[in-house]
């Protein structure tokens, strides 16, 4: 460092040579040189602590000079010793008196006299141990190697977040002292254009290759992509500096790398993402869960859905997987990209792996499990994965599966898996009830269908206007119409009012029997019970009166109802009603004649 070799200088230059000692001593007393002015300081103001001025011997006449070209200043002597001028009593000093060759007034010092040189020597430091010399001089040494750690980064810090400064052009003029720490806490603390800090560091770095580690290159990457402002240009700026750098071994690790992709996913950048993943073997490092994951968000914003399924089974391959909160987001950036068996693969080496994943997340794998027919059992066997507090509101999670069973036609499943929600939790509602009772009504079922409303009671749930739809509709399909209109009464009794597709369902079922005169009843009982049948209603009813019944009378009266009503009968069914009167007219005729 510039400091400790300066100041080594200075205190090698305080002991007088052989070739400074001037030829005639006029007395026997030497006097110091006044130190120079303090010099200014690099910053444009005096500190004369940082530096330390050396002290010259020289006589009463004659001062010692540190000039190369030979000019002596002159000093003032005070007979008093006051004043910038210092004196030294060679009579008075505890070194060997020098022995001057002649004896006279003015003697100069034999040369080459060991003795002569030992006693200027010791009088010179006014000290008689040769140890407490280098002992200084290693003190001065080792105070020049101490940073103020502190000044140095705000010195720095004040020059970087300068606006019109250029860093790299005065570089050279401001002494500043670097080390590990010194730039890692300016890299940490300076608020300034990410585009300065890739050339500063650049600087630095190769003028002071110590304090190039991975510590400040990660450090650097951190200030730049944290950047508020951080453009696509400064970012693909850091990433060319990196790749210059990364051949050097050690000195990219993966937590730098991974900070890149962050950064690089952040803007958006897939593309420049997938790259730096690809230069880990390059730079000798090892991909680490929080690589994958960041990869994979990456490509995920681009839609990259292959590109990132890839990379994910390079870590599944790996063994290598992020915390539960990453990983949660990589099964469910996969469930949204409809690869759904892709997203069960990475849950379930999660488990392995004992990664617990949000509750959320396993919510979504399992809706998203349930909608395929070809993973549903899947999502059955996940629902194993719900323990403790976590079972007591999994009922949407247990409700998509039994949906699913039951849209799959696996009634038996679906049945074991009501029970079992009835005796251990969590506790199904009519919703679920539901799905299964359809389920098996359509498949006629009906016994089945039946018990479940039972069920349901014994629960405390009471059957709603749609389950009793469904059961009446299983019946009906079935010809079952006494059941039908059992299971309608008792539908009555417990909801006073309602629905208009349970009166449709046994007069359509009563029509396919072709008792209409019942069917007819259920049309007027449906009216007393405040509900008007609508256009369909009267359309269906006609054309089976009109097609089995050949009742064109009746059909003329349904017609009337319906003008009264306000509706508007279709125009094909209004032929049909024209064309069984005329086709029962010509039989009329034809009987007559032949009775004529």
């Amino acid at each position: 460092m510039w400091r400790s070799k300066t100041r080594a200088f200075l205190l090698r230059s305080s002991i007088p040579r052989l070739s400074q000692i001037p030829s005639q001593v006029p007395s026997k007393t030497l006097t110091l040189v006044p130190p120079p002015p303090p010099h200014a300081s690099r910053r444009g103001f005096s500190n004369p602590t940082r530096f330390h001025n050396p002290k010259f011997f020289s006589s009463t006449n004659e001062s010692l000079s540190l000039d190369d070209d030979g000019k002596n200043p002159s000093s003032t002597v005070d007979d008093s010793g006051a004043g910038e001028t210092q004196s030294l009593n060679l009579e008075e000093s505890h070194a060997s008196p020098v022995t001057f060759e002649d004896g006279g007034e003015n003697p100069s010092p034999v040369k080459g006299d060991p003795d002569n040189l030992s006693s200027l020597w010791e009088e010179s430091v006014n000290a008689d141990d040769p140890e407490k010399i280098f002992a200084a001089e290693k003190e001065v040494k080792g105070a020049a190697d101490e940073i103020n750690v502190d000044e140095e980064v705000e010195s720095i810090r004040e020059t970087l977040e300068c606006p019109g400064t250029d860093f790299e052009r005065n570089f050279t003029k401001l002494l500043f002292n670097f080390n590990e720490e010194v730039l890692s806490k300016v890299l940490q603390t300076t608020v300034c254009s990410s585009e300065k800090l890739v050339p500063f560091f650049r600087l630095v770095s190769s003028t002071y290759e110590s304090v190039k580690t991975p510590r400040t290159v990660g450090d650097l990457v951190s200030a730049v992509s944290n950047s508020a402002e951080l453009t696509k240009k400064e970012a693909y700026m850091l990433w060319d500096f990196i790749k210059e750098i990364g051949s050097e071994k050690g000195l990219v690790n993966t937590d730098t790398l991974n900070k890149l992709i962050s950064m690089f996913c952040n803007l958006g950048k897939a593309k420049a993402g997938l790259e730096v993943f690809d230069k880990f073997d390059e730079f000798g490092c090892s991909p680490d869960g929080d690589t994958y994951c960041f990869t994979i968000e990456a490509l995920g914003k681009r839609s990259m859905i292959d590109a990132a399924w890839a990379i994910c089974e390079k870590m599944l391959n790996s063994g290598c997987l992020p915390d539960g909160e990453k990983t949660g987001k990589i099964i469910s950036f996969f469930c949204k990209g409809k690869k759904v068996k892709e997203a069960h693969l990475v849950y379930l080496m999660a488990m392995e792996k004992k990664i617990s994943v949000p509750r959320s997340v396993l919510d979504f794998l399992v809706g998203a499990l349930s909608r395929n027919d070809e993973t549903i059992h899947a999502a059955l066997e996940l629902l194993e994965d719900y323990q403790g507090e976590a079972l007591k509101y999994a009922n949407n999670s247990f409700g998509s599966v039994v949906h699913g069973l039951c849209r799959i036609k696996d009634l038996k499943e679906a049945k074991k898996l009501l029970l079992r929600m009835v005796n251990l939790g969590p506790a199904p509602g009519n919703a679920v009830f539901n799905y299964v009772i359809t389920a098996f009504s359509k498949e006629g079922e009906m016994e089945d269908a039946k018990s479940l409303i039972k069920v349901m009671e014994s629960r405390g749930l009471r059957a709603d206007v749609y389950t009793y739809s469904v059961i009446m509709s299983g019946f009906a399909k079935g010809g079952l119409m006494d059941e039908a209109y059992e299971i309608f009464r008792e539908a009555k009794k417990r909801h006073p009012k309602l629905s208009p597709v349970t009166y449709h369902i046994l007069i359509r079922g009563y029509c396919k029997l072709e008792e209409f005169q019942k069917a007819l009843e259920c049309l007027k009982e449906m009216k007393e019970d405040g509900l008007q049948p609508n256009t369909n209603e009267y359309n269906n009813l006609i054309q089976s009166l009109c097609l089995k019944a050949m009742d064109w009378h009746t059909s003329e009266k349904l017609l009337e109802e319906m003008k009264e009503s306000g509706l508007y009968l279709k125009g094909i069914t209004r032929s049909l009603i024209a064309a069984v009167k005329e086709i029962e007219e010509e039989e009329i005729h034809s009987i007559d004649r032949v009775e004529a």
